[in-house]
This record gives structure tokens, C-alpha cells and sequence, in this order.
């Protein structure tokens, strides 16, 4: 909630900054939807600031037009007209009346936490339909801007959050450097998805080369086979009975192997390395059975375990049972007797990864954290932008997720790092998504806006109402199946 809000926010400052830098007024400022009511608002009002909390929404400063004999002006569909109110009347209203004052912003948050708003006048959008602008158009409004004016303060919101995405990358880069673990450091092997052993990878393989080219990264593996299509995989897989020597295996992965990967929801790979104990869990089945820090686990039930991975897995099999436990401690083998949790667990905490497996890092100084930032962002930019077909495939809209697969995203434990690199990964997403040409997302308005300027012809302000309700409703279908998505996985699966 905390990275969506901060996301949404610098979003909508976006396009209020660039609304402010061409004299257009934003009545409204709000993190959320408030329908109805505010949790909170703020204006200023008279020349002092106002504070309100739990109250209802302020009532527009528009009013309906009338006639000489003061019966209501409509228009060809019978809807009333409306005009903004004069100085005079506003300087009528009561002193402390937040309809005072027009041309400050109301500054609040809504209930409702599905984004968030910023009201620019004379704009129809989610917040302003076509009958609730001013008769005529008036200077201080977005409409009677020319387009040139109008088109930065629509990207306002999606270029800001590009931007932040930059800044927040090269500020890890110069804080916390970059740390990776490559491919060739993988000193163990890989422990290969259910998936991946069905197309021919044996858990211990080594990945030498994808279609001729050598990657870097796990990374690098899945854009290239899933995304890229590139399929031909040379391994060096360990010969039996051997750990240093090895067999050169070419392995070609399925045509639809991207819809499988989805399909399992599993990934492709990770590393291996050893199961040892790092430290105990008071009470649990390993102190009880007096096994100590620094035991290497190597077999459960008679079952050789080579990894992690494999002592995870015959565990899973076994919950509220006694297993044996083969470890070597100091060189000697040793065997323990553990009743395991109803979840399969012993009770230990495991050494990192990384205390086995080489990593590569780089320390960038300042001025060289922002190249790194700024190059490390565009290859984010441009690996989503990649991935986004696989939405369009019929395994790919399953795994859609709303704020539960969003959540998942985040440790469990709070980390800064770990947090600014997924607000920032976020930030990217929600520029991307927000250009996508979809009346109601910002690129809906741009398409627009080029229209207008190629044809010279701008579309009627109905016309924008009826293209903005559609696309909100679609957008709110897909939110709702997204989320539904998230339900049926956690309750289902």
C-alpha cells in the first residue's frame, strides 16, 4: 500500500505540475477514489487553511444557467446548462464555504483505494462528464488550451513516474551497488521446474550456451526461451559417478514451452547448493533431536538429497511424520530421528545461498550510479515491454494478478533495498500501462490529442465521455479479474 500510494501520488503531482505550469486550475488532488465522502480534505479558504475529516464531499461551484424569466436553460438533449458562479457570487457564499476560492486545489484522500485523482478543469475524464462543463469555455481551463499545451500535461503523470523509476535505480546503484549471480558461478548446477525435466534438463545441469549465445542471468535464460523464442539449449550435465567431469547435451524446448511455464506457475530454475543448518529453532524437531549449527544434510529416509531443493521436496512428502535425517557433521556421517511439523519442516534455519556461490558485484560512485540507473531502468522498460504478449495467450490472462499478486512481490520482511527495487520495477509498469492507447488511461487522451492535431478537428466533449466510460468500465472488468484471479489461486490452487 505504502509503494502503490507513493506510486500514485507522484503520478497525478506529474500532471498537476505541468496543469500549474500552463495557469490551468486542479480542483481536486486525491490519493483513492472518495465517493461521497473524504477521509480527509484540505483547502485553503479566505486565505486560511481548512481541514476536514470523515465529511462529504463539497458541492460543485457550477450552477445551472437560467433564463430572464428564471426557468432552467437546456440544451438539445433536455440537460440543464450550467456556467461557473460569478465573483459576486462567490464572494457572497459564507467565509469558511470551500466552494470559495475555485482556483485553489483540494487536496484529500478518498476511501475508495483503486489509484488515485487529479481534477483538471474543463477536462472530461473519470471525475467530469461532458454535461458538468461550463457552457462556454472558459481561460483558465484545460479544453480552451491549445494542444501543444494540453499533450505534457497528460504524459505529466507518466513521464514522472519513468523518471522516479531512473532516479530510484541509480540511487540503489550508488547505495547498495549491484549484485548478481551469473550462470558460471553456478557451482552446483541448476535445480530445474517440473516443466523443464519434462523437456529433457536434469537437476545438476549447467547452462553453457542458449541458440549460441552464453547468458549472464536466470534472467537472461527465461526472456530469452520464454519471450524471444530461442529454444536450442547446450548443457554440461555431471557424468555418472563424477562431479568434476561432464557430458555436452543439446537440449530443444517445446514450441508452446512459454504457455507450459505459465501453465505451472513455477518458474523454470534456480541454483542449488547444499542444505546446512545455520541456526535452530528453539523447540523445534532438529533441537530436539540435538542436531547443532553447521550440520550438512545429505538424505532423508535413505533418499539422497544433493541441494535444498531436494531436502524441501522429500520433506513435503512426510508432515506430522518421523523421518531419519542423514547429516555430516565435521566430516563424520550421522543420522537423527525428527518429527516433522504439519507442514514438513524441521525447525532449522538454513544457510544462504550465497555463502557457497559466488556472486558478481559492481560499486558504483556517484556521478556513475546515474548512467548505471538510467541504463538498468530502460533494460526493465524494454524486458516488460517484451513480456507483455504473453497477457494475450490463454495461460498468460490466467496468471494475471491484482493487489494480492502485487503483495506477493514484497519479503515478508521489511528491506529498503528490497522495496525501493519493486516501487521503482512498479513505477516502470504503471508508466507503460498508463500509454497504452485505452480511452480512460493517459494514452487514450494522447491518441486524441494526435488526432486532433493531424486532423485538426477535436473530438466532441460527449464524444470523450462515452469513449472514457467505456474504457473505465473495461478497466474496472479487468481489475475485478484480476483480483478474482488472486481469490480462486490462494483458495483454489
Amino acid at each position: 500500500m505504502l509503494s502503490l500510494s507513493f506510486l500514485v501520488v507522484i503520478h497525478e503531482l506529474g500532471h498537476f505540475t505541468f496543469a500549474r505550469i500552463f495557469k490551468v486550475r486542479v480542483e481536486k488532488f486525491y490519493m483513492f477514489f472518495n465517493p461521497v465522502f473524504s477521509i480527509f480534505r484540505a483547502k485553503k479558504v479566505g486565505g486560511k487553511w481548512r481541514f476536514r475529516f470523515f465529511a462529504r464531499n463539497v458541492e460543485s461551484n457550477m450552477i445551472d444557467m437560467k433564463d430572464e424569466n428564471g426557468n432552467p436553460v437546456l440544451d438539445r438533449k433536455g440537460r440543464p446548462l450550467q456556467r461557473p458562479m460569478t465573483d459576486q457570487e462567490l464572494a457572497e457564499l459564507p467565509a469558511d464555504d470551500w466552494r470559495r476560492d475555485p482556483q485553489n486545489t483540494e487536496w484529500g484522500i478518498g476511501w475508495l483505494p483503486v489509484g488515485g485523482y487529479c481534477a483538471i478543469a474543463g477536462m472530461v475524464d473519470e471525475t467530469t462528464s461532458a454535461g458538468e462543463l461550463a457552457t462556454e469555455p472558459q481561460p483558465w481551463e484545460y479544453r480552451s488550451k491549445p494542444t501543444y499545451q494540453r499533450l505534457p500535461i497528460i504524459i505529466g503523470g507518466v513521464l514522472v513516474n519513468f523518471i522516479a523509476a531512473l532516479v530510484i535505480y541509480s540511487l540503489l546503484m550508488f547505495n547498495y551497488g549491484e549484485e548478481y549471480m551469473s550462470l558460471s558461478n553456478a557451482t552446483y548446477g541448476m535445480q530445474f521446474s517440473e516443466v523443464m525435466q519434462e523437456e529433457g534438463f536434469v537437476n545438476g545441469d549447467k547452462i553453457l550456451t542458449i541458440n549460441g549465445q552464453v547468458p549472464e542471468t536466470t534472467k537472461d535464460v527465461v526472456e530469452w526461451a520464454i519471450v524471444e523464442g530461442k529454444h536450442e539449449f547446450v548443457v554440461a550435465r555431471p557424468k555418472a559417478g563424477s562431479v568434476s567431469t561432464y557430458d555436452t547435451i543439446t537440449i530443444t524446448l517445446s514450441d508452446d514451452i512459454d504457455q507450459k511455464i505459465l501453465a505451472s506457475g513455477t518458474g523454470m530454475m534456480d541454483y542449488r547448493y547444499p542444505f546446512v543448518v545455520d541456526r535452530l529453532m528453539d523447540g523445534g524437531a532438529a533441537a530436539q533431536a540435538l542436531m547443532q549449527a553447521g550440520d550438512s544434510v545429505i538424505g532423508v529416509n535413505d533418499v539422497p538429497t544433493m541441494s535444498v531443493q531436494d531436502v524441501q521436496a522429500q520433506l513435503r512428502l512426510h508432515p506430522c511424520e518421523t523421518v531419519d535425517i542423514h547429516f555430516v557433521r565435521a566430516g563424520e556421517q550421522m543420522t537423527a530421528q525428527l518429527f516433522l511439523s504439519d507442514e514438513g519442516l524441521m525447525g532449522v534455519y538454513m544457510k544462504s545461498p550465497y555463502e557457497f556461490l559466488e556472486t558478481t558485484k559492481k560499486e558504483y560512485g556517484f556521478w556513475e550510479s546515474i548512467p548505471a540507473g538510467i541504463k538498468h531502468g530502460w533494460e526493465v522498460l524494454v524486458s516488460y515491454v517484451k513480456q507483455f504478449k504473453l497477457v494475450f495467450t490463454r495461460e498468460g490472462a490466467k496468471s494475471l494478478g491484482g493487489f494480492g499478486s502485487i503483495g506477493s512481490l514484497f519479503p515478508s520482511v521489511w528491506d529498503w533495498s528490497a522495496f525501493w527495487n519493486m516501487t521503482a520495477f512498479l513505477s516502470i509498469i504503471l508508466a507503460f500501462m498508463n500509454i497504452i492507447p485505452i480511452p480512460a488511461l493517459d494514452g487514450g487522451y494522447v491518441l486524441m490529442l494526435l488526432w486532433e492535431m493531424i486532423t485538426r478537428r477535436k473530438p466532441s466533449d460527449r464524444f470523450l465521455e462515452i469513449a472514457n466510460n467505456i474504457g473505465f468500465w473495461l478497466l474496472m472488468a479487468l481489475v475485478i479479474y484480476a483480483n478474482f484471479n488472486d481469490v480462486f489461486k490462494f483458495f483454489i490452487k
